[in-house]
This record gives structure tokens, C-alpha cells and sequence, in this order.
């Protein structure tokens, strides 16, 4: 089995060192890869990102994570990003990062996403200047993932997010914000390149899961969503991958089990 363990939104402050390491300590032996998805920190302050490396240092598996939107608060996220990154960790926007697990190679593609809302009730890429910017880093972002994945040959395809790619996975959310919580345009790259899972955080008071409109399992592993250190999904590396339809006829994606809170 490959074992993806992921958790978001864990909102490291200053007062944070020690709290979640112990919470992760269980995890050697029993994870490939894990997943990290947005808001590492309380405000995207330096010394904040600087304790969040502390707790990651050493452990034996790649941590791979996306900032989200309090990452961004103190307008230092490349400064975030790079004390992260001295620190082992592979932090990712509009990126690929690839591992090999037993023969299998796991490819993650992650982006922060961006807001806008679904199906329905959604805003457009009109008027106001203001809005035509906030429209449009949506789209880069979701063009990003669908450059990224065009281009992925791996044996499991995953996408990071921080923003959720549909509806279902934010209700126990007020509906009025469900616009600033994620957007469609991010699920259409993922469903265009049939991937095997997404994972996203933000949405607080969400629901653990959902599904794309092409099938694809998606994931809040908000800590506060799934009430534990981290999320676990196995994949069976030697599953044929099951028929799933979509708009555009038949596609097929890997099985997965256990795709769950641990």
C-alpha cells in the first residue's frame, strides 16, 4: 500500500513548538508521504513558519506542503516559503514535485488556489478592475495546475490544494461565504487529467468529503474538520484502476481504500 497521510490548517504560532511534533511522532513506519495543506501558519510571520520547521525537522518521509491564505497575511510568504524550505520541506505553487514509494512513483501537484465560488453562483471576470483581478488569479492558478499536470507521469497523480475545487466538502460553513472558500475552476484540471485524489484545507467547519463532477475523491483535512494530527490514505499499488465516467465518455482513475480519517 502507499500511505499518504495529510492535515491542514494547523495555524502555527509562537507558542506552538513541541505541539504538534508529539502529535507526530506516531507517524514513522506508518506513512510515505505527507501532505500539508495551508495556513502552516497563524499570521505568515517568520518566526512563525521558524517554529513549524522545528516540529517538521527530521522526519523520515517527504513533507510536501502549499501556503494558504494566513500564510500570505504578512505579506512575507517567499520568506515563509524559504525557512520552510531549508528545512526540508518541499513547498509548492503551481508545481510537481515526484517521489518513489516501492516502485511507485507518487506525483503531487500543488497550488494554493484561489476563491470565486461554483456552479451556479460564481463570479466572472467582469467590470471592475478589483474584480476582473480576483477572477483571474483564480484562473491562474487552476491554468497552473492544468499546465502542471498535462505534463505528470506518475503512477499516483495527487493535488494539493489550500482552497476547496467544489461545494460538498464546505457545507457546515455559512453558504454566503462559500464564494471566498474555493472555486469550480480549480476541479476542471483535476477532472480533465482524471487524478487520483485532491486534498485541500480552509474551510473550518466543512465536511470531510466530496467528489469533483468526473468522479475524483476530494479531501478537507482541515484539522479542525478531521478532530486528529493528520489523515491517512493507503492506495493499493496493485489495484487495476476502476471505470468512473465523466462528460466526455469513460476514464479510469486508481483505486483507493481506506481514503478516511485515520
Amino acid at each position: 500500500m502507499i500511505r499518504v497521510a495529510a492535515v491542514g490548517d494547523v495555524h502555527v504560532g509562537l507558542d506552538s513548538a513541541g505541539t504538534l511534533r508529539s502529535r507526530w511522532e506516531d507517524m514513522p513506519g506508518r506513512t510515505d508521504v505527507f501532505l500539508l495543506a495551508g495556513d502552516l501558519t497563524k499570521g505568515g510571520e517568520v518566526e512563525e513558519a521558524a517554529v513549524l520547521a522545528g516540529e517538521l525537522e527530521g522526519l523520515p518521509f517527504p513533507v510536501i506542503a502549499v501556503l494558504g491564505n494566513h500564510d500570505h497575511h504578512a505579506t512575507d510568504a517567499d520568506a515563509v516559503r524559504a525557512v520552510l524550505v531549508d528545512a526540508g520541506v518541499i513547498v509548492l505553487e503551481g508545481e510537481t514535485h515526484s517521489v518513489e514509494v516501492r516502485g511507485t512513483s507518487v506525483g503531487v501537484v500543488g497550488a494554493k488556489g484561489f476563491a470565486g465560488g461554483f456552479e451556479g453562483a460564481m463570479a466572472t471576470e467582469f467590470g471592475e478592475q478589483e474584480m476582473k483581478a480576483f477572477v483571474h488569479h483564480t484562473q491562474e492558478r487552476a491554468d497552473a495546475i492544468d499546465r502542471q499536470l498535462s505534463s505528470l507521469e506518475a503512477d499516483l497523480r495527487i493535488v494539493l490544494l489550500h482552497y476547496s475545487p467544489v461545494r460538498e466538502t464546505l457545507r457546515g460553513e455559512p453558504p454566503e461565504i462559500y464564494p471566498f472558500l474555493g472555486s469550480y475552476l480549480l476541479a476542471e484540471p483535476c477532472d480533465r487529467a482524471n487524478v487520483d485524489l485532491i486534498v485541500h484545507g480552509h474551510a473550518h467547519r466543512g465536511q470531510h468529503r466530496g467528489t469533483t463532477r468526473g468522479g475524483v475523491p476530494v479531501r478537507n483535512v482541515a484539522m479542525s474538520v478531521i478532530q486528529r494530527a493528520y489523515a491517512m490514505f493507503t492506495f493499493d499499488e496493485r489495484a487495476e484502476r476502476r471505470s468512473a465516467i465523466d462528460d466526455r465518455g469513460p476514464v479510469t482513475r486508481r483505486s483507493v481504500s481506506g481514503v478516511d480519517v485515520a
